[in-house]
């Protein structure tokens, strides 16, 4: 165990580091982020930093020895760093998960190799494979970069009729994914958390809205029946397992017409869909990271209020000022400078305690 007092390292700077660096905070832990933008918004809320890139061995080094345990804060940190680290300091999750889970075909494979229902797919490394592809899975269907994607970036809607060779040249990588499109009725996530006992602690299914690939809205609880929430709450805890996770998880789902449930992405460490908790939950899935990792039981997800939280995306920043007068609203801010078109600005939970 980690006592307060102790510092943890977050690899990326980003606000969900933020947050987790505010969390910690309340536990008297320490936080020291290291990322290669010294205007990170994590790095505003937390008294050391390191400012370097990902692969300088000697900042690493000096990182790790400043540091009591490692985490992350987004996909896109190299799996080779995190697995550097872990030679000299406890690393959670572990690295093999990183690995896994910033690969959208390694993610996939896992998932299946576990019996988890995905949606087809297909892996593409040119333009007659992904033709070969389209004609085996369908063409309406999503081509993706294998790596390096979120937020709706590195991805294609493809559609019939669609120019093959132009489209696997404008996605820009060595591989791909083709994954076959899913007609869902809803798309919902499951964030919890494992601490290194083995014990699980999960929040309700919420329901995810998004807007041109960008989580505009996440709705707490999801508006699904128990038997579904359930079965979703299985398939996550039984996944975390399958990891062999310690620290936080989020699975992405769809929910098909016919009333299936389909994994279409996971992230292991706090996720946008959760930041209702920090204001609506006994415990928020940030401080649950900050348990996990120092080896601190989990803390309870009870469910205090019914919440709908929206991002503010790009310019939809400037409502900060008509929503911190509103009753029963609470506005988090990234501190980020520039509001730049599809950059999350900040987030608002709107909460409605239960009767």
């Amino acid at each position: 165990m980690i006592e307060p007092g102790g510092t943890i390292g977050i690899l990326g700077g980003g606000q969900l580091g933020r947050m987790t660096a505010l969390a910690a905070a309340n536990l008297a832990y320490r936080c020291h982020i290291y990322c290669p933008d010294a205007t990170s918004p994590a790095m505003q809320v937390s008294p050391y930093a390191t400012v370097a890139a990902y692969d300088d061995q000697a900042a690493l080094e000096r990182f790790a020895a400043a540091v009591d345990v490692v985490t992350f804060e987004f996909e896109n940190v190299p799996a080779a760093t995190a697995a550097l680290l872990a030679t000299g300091k406890p690393v959670y999750p572990r690295p093999a998960i990183l690995g896994i889970c910033q690969n959208r075909l390694k993610e996939k494979d896992f998932l299946r190799a576990h019996g988890v229902a995905t949606t087809p797919y297909r892996k593409v490394t040119s333009a007659r494979e992904l033709a070969m592809a389209l004609g085996e899975i369908g063409s309406s269907a999503i081509l993706k970069t294998s790596q390096f994607g979120y937020d709706g970036k590195g991805q294609i809607a493809v559609e019939p009729g669609i120019d093959v060779a132009g489209a696997w040249s404008s996605l820009k990588t060595s591989e791909g994914i083709l994954e076959r499109r899913v007609d869902f009725a809803c798309e919902i996530s499951v964030v919890l958390a494992r601490g290194a006992d083995g014990l699980v602690a999960s929040y309700v299914p919420v329901e995810n809205r998004h807007k041109l690939g960008i989580l505009a809205a996440t709705i707490a609880p999801a508006p699904i029946d128990s038997s579904l929430a359930t079965q979703a709450d299985t398939i996550a805890r039984n996944i975390a397992e399958a990891l062999d996770l310690v620290g936080v998880l989020a699975v992405e789902m769809f929910v098909t017409r016919d009333g299936g449930l389909m994994v279409n992405e996971l992230a292991p460490r706090p996720h946008n869909s959760g930041h209702w908790t920090i204001d609506a939950c006994v415990t928020s899935q940030f401080e649950q990271l900050v348990r996990a990792v120092c080896g601190l039981p989990l803390g309870s997800t009870a469910v205090r209020s019914e919440a709908v939280m929206t991002n503010l995306i790009g310019a939809d920043v400037a409502i900060w000022r008509e929503a911190i007068g509103e009753q029963g609203t609470k506005l988090h801010l990234y501190g980020k400078a520039d509001a730049a078109p599809g950059r999350k600005m900040g987030h608002i939970t709107r909460l409605k305690p239960r009767s």
